[in-house]
């Protein structure tokens, strides 16, 4: 046998080896990819798309630990991002991003957010569940400034700074800021370099939030699940416990130690919260 048939026969069966252990990577790779997480039940089901909308004080990012945890479960998450200027300018926003989303709907919301979801949700055919996390939950007619003043413990507004802001008709609106020295109202159970991070990257709220009456209370048509922060000195324990109730929840979890952050300080609890009304309406 020739040297130069011999070098032909080698790298042909070089190429050989090598082309098959590309295939098998290649279906491996897609297989890997295309397998969902989460449990074979989970799997078995269609699972609805989860929408998280945060409150005052706080930007989409409050909901990162807790979107790991779904992510981790095979859910597709998305955050609306809550422009935080009270009903008539939130509750729409949040409404046309619910419309922008094909299959069922989690709806999700943390404090302000909750009154946000409450009128956003009403009419909504894919939203098929509602999740407050510490949050409000208004009847029409409502405020938040009626709510929060409703049962004593709140302490969060004698630390928020007032800031004015020149509105687009020209008008003078209020902007309420968490000052540095919120934290035990608002974060108790972070770490100071997490608060500081938290407070430095917040997202202000028109002050006049507090005024504006609920339109709609989509609690009353779509399933309710509720988590109470046990330690919330922003919206007191007792106010969230009488809101879920007032909504039938299906379900109301305690997290005893918890701060009004409790999607930051207990991530695996909200959810697994979420999840159980995800599996329920699926």
């Amino acid at each position: 046998m020739s040297t130069e048939v011999s070098r032909r026969k080698v790298l042909a069966a070089g190429a050989a080896l090598a082309g098959a252990a590309a295939l098998t990577a290649g279906s491996e790779g897609t297989a890997a990819a295309a397998a969902p997480a989460g449990t074979g039940e989970e799997r078995s089901k269609v699972k609805p798309t989860i929408v998280l909308v945060h409150g005052g004080y706080a930007d989409s990012s409050c909901w990162n630990a807790t979107i790991r945890e779904l992510q981790d479960k095979g859910y597709t998450t998305v955050c609306g991002s809550n422009p935080l200027r009270g009903i008539p300018t939130d509750a729409p926003y949040i409404a046309s991003l619910l419309d922008s989303i094909s299959g069922p709907v989690v709806l999700v919301a943390h404090s302000m957010g909750g009154t946000v979801i409450t009128n956003a949700a009403a009419g909504k055919a894919n939203v098929k569940a509602l999740v407050y996390i510490a949050a409000f939950v208004p009847e029409v007619g409502e405020t938040q400034g009626d709510l929060i003043g409703k049962f004593p413990g709140s302490e969060v507004l004698p630390v928020s700074v007032p800031v004015p802001y020149t509105k687009a008709d020209g008008t003078t609106g209020t902007d309420l800021y968490l000052s540095k020295d919120g934290q035990a109202a608002f974060a108790a159970d972070l770490s100071a370099a997490d608060f500081r991070v938290l407070q430095a990257t917040q997202r202000p709220f028109d002050a006049d939030s507090f005024t504006f009456p609920t339109t709609a209370a989509a609690w009353k048509t779509i399933p309710t699940w509720g988590l109470v922060a046990g330690q919330d000195k922003a919206i007191p324990p007792a106010c969230e416990r009488w809101m879920y109730s007032r909504a039938n929840a299906r379900k109301v979890v305690e997290v005893p130690g918890s701060s009004h952050v409790a999607m930051l300080s207990h991530p695996r609890i909200v959810a697994d919260l979420i999840r159980d009304a995800a599996r329920a309406v699926s």
